[in-house]
């Protein structure tokens, strides 16, 4: 547990200097404490981070813009998911070092790519039906991969990794730093479903690997928005501080209960978040016949090509 508590009490000191400095109180944004109370138990004990539940209830319910959810999913992230990985390195809980390293070098280049490229040109509404419609993709996909409960699941990836290996883990991360950029999140659960589809990794392994993985991303956009690009608002801001002890306890005891349970049951909840987030999504938005060829459209496709690769 030493990781763990030499980074939670860092974490918790450099939040009580935030706070005792700051002229906003965070008893204003309590939604936001209570979202990540469910929202960072997610983020350790699956492949969807902090994000994933932040990013749809701050934009459909909270109604807070896009942009202000996504900063505030790295901020929060950069607390909950880090605090994850240190009892993940510290409780030894197997991961895939190889899948953590190679898709952050691509994440990061697409990160930064998409929040210049990418981010300022996607219509909000847009923004969160793609975002709920390729999650619900990769929850199809990973029940299809599933239905034979007796399938062979591997503990770790190849020994020697082929070039093309390689390639498919910078690439899928490159893809998934330009998600990330988008909404926060979405490297952990693209690279879990390619090692879980494609190496057919088992999800005991993969889970804390997405979580390591997406630590770094999250950091790296916390410190690209409120560092380089100076956007992060006092909206986030507040929340930030209302949601960050929360985090510091419940992301880390998301990964140590997932860490007990049997890998069918890990991707049970994950298609049970899933379908949530896209129901409530459609709920939130409108069932309008616009929304609804759109959704569909970016399920299909996701869907075909995720099940076509899986090996």
């Amino acid at each position: 547990m030493r990781y763990y508590v030499i980074f939670a009490a860092c974490a918790s000191a450099l939040w009580l200097m935030l706070l005792l400095t700051s002229s906003v109180s965070p008893l204003d944004a309590w939604p936001a404490a209570l979202t990540m109370v469910f929202g960072s138990f997610i983020a350790g004990a699956s492949a969807e981070g902090g994000g994933a539940v932040a990013f749809p209830v701050f934009t459909l319910l909270l109604k807070i813009p896009p942009d202000a959810a996504r900063n505030f999913s790295f901020a929060i992230q950069s607390f909950g998911m880090v605090a994850a990985s240190m009892l993940i390195i510290g409780r030894r809980i197997p991961f895939e070092v190889r899948a953590v390293y190679y898709p952050a070098l691509g994440g990061i280049v697409g990160l930064v790519a998409g929040t210049y490229s990418l981010a300022p040109l996607v219509d909000p509404v847009l923004t969160k039906l793609l975002f709920v419609s390729i999650w619900l993709a990769f929850g199809i996909a990973l029940w299809q991969a599933n239905r034979d409960a007796s399938a062979n699941v591997v503990p770790r990836l190849p020994d020697v990794l082929q070039r093309r290996d390689i390639i498919n883990l910078v690439m899928v991360g490159l893809l998934g730093g330009f998600v990330t950029s988008l909404f926060g999140n979405g490297i952990d659960l693209l690279t879990f479903c390619m090692l879980r589809l494609w190496y057919g990794l088992d999800e005991k392994v993969a889970t804390p690997t997405s979580v390591l993985l997406m630590s770094i991303l999250t950091v790296a956009g916390t410190f690209l928005h409120a560092g380089v690009l100076g956007d992060f608002g006092q909206t986030e801001y507040t929340a930030w501080l209302a949601a960050a002890p929360v985090v510091l306890v419940f992301a880390p005891l998301g990964a140590h209960v997932i860490s007990k349970w049997p890998r069918l049951a890990i991707a049970r909840l994950l298609y049970t978040i899933i379908v949530v987030q896209f129901v409530g999504a459609l709920y939130v938005l409108g069932l309008t016949l616009e929304h609804v060829v759109t959704a569909g459209i970016a399920v299909v496709v996701t869907t075909l090509l995720l099940l076509r690769q899986n090996r």
